[in-house]
């Protein structure tokens, strides 16, 4: 061994003490991510402080209340229906959900894992319908909740959203990755196709499902234009629309706002921290499968 090949590792080790701790870049990086992080979070920090503020605070440039007061918490749930209105958003949100998933992924393993006429044409036609703005479909979804006499009733505000273009797309993606040599020993197993589906193709998707539940669940949890439109009693409001009718034509409730959002927050919380880890994932996937 000569001595160049020697002396290399502690050459190596010398340049490395040597080395500043902190450099330049790293600083600026991590400055940036730091004020980032402060924006971001700055809002939220915002609408927990108003929720403790009396109404002549509102408008005065302090971001912590000067006599905090929970005054808000309890005018919200004793003199309003927040408490109905939040449960009606969790039911559709959840309810809304379930459907998604369950049905998202049945057509989607259909298209992914079976081949059929016409199959290309169903998939184009299901992608169309993302194409098509929102506002466009109002009038249609209105007139056939007349017609099957859903107005103003929890039907009504769920049925649109029960099945979604993305979410077929996203799950035939991804069901695509699943080797067929699977199914095919499931299928010796004496396994039916819905056993199939469900048994063996489910389980291994389940980072797509987790992305796919936390997107569905936030969209309709903070659905607002077509809950106000279908719906004429305040004991089916959801929490938007409930919301609207803190702010009159004259004034605003703002800490009455601020307060219902504070506690609107709570279900999102809790479902991104119990499924983190397959949402991060999902998503990331997701990103690779495009």
């Amino acid at each position: 061994m000569t001595a160049e090949a020697i002396s290399t590792p502690y050459t190596e080790a010398s340049e490395r003490l040597n080395r500043p701790l902190l450099r330049p870049s790293k600083v600026l990086m991590w400055s940036v991510l730091m004020v980032g992080g402060l924006l971001m979070v700055l809002p939220f920090i915002f609408m927990l402080s108003t929720s403790f503020k009396f109404n002549n605070e509102i408008y005065e440039l302090s971001l912590l209340p000067k006599e905090p007061t929970l005054s808000n918490y309890l005018f919200l749930f004793e003199e309003t229906q927040f408490f109905r209105w939040f449960v009606n958003s969790l039911l559709i949100a959840t309810a809304t959900t379930v459907s998604v998933l369950f049905f998202d992924s049945l057509v989607g393993y259909t298209l992914a894992k079976f081949k059929f006429r016409g199959q290309t044409f169903i998939f184009i036609a299901i992608l169309s319908t993302l194409m098509i703005p929102t506002e466009m479909l109002v009038i249609p979804w209105f007139l056939l909740s007349k017609d099957l006499g859903w107005l103003d009733s929890y039907w009504g505000i769920m049925f649109p959203g029960m099945m979604t273009g993305f979410g077929t797309f996203l799950m035939k993606q991804f069901f695509e990755s699943v080797p067929d040599d699977f199914l095919d020993a499931a299928r010796i197993d004496g396994l039916n196709e819905f056993q199939i589906w469900w048994e063996v193709a489910m389980p291994l998707v389940k980072p797509a499902l987790a992305a796919l539940a936390i997107f569905v669940f936030l969209g309709n949890w903070t659905a607002f234009l077509w809950p106000l439109i279908v719906t004429n009693t305040e004991s089916l409001y959801t929490i938007p629309v409930g919301f609207a009718s803190f702010s009159g034509e004259f004034t605003t409730d703002w800490e009455l706002i601020m307060t219902g959002a504070t506690v609107a927050t709570i279900p999102t919380l809790v479902i991104f921290i119990l499924f983190q880890k397959f949402i991060i994932r999902g998503v990331m996937l997701t990103g690779l499968k495009g």
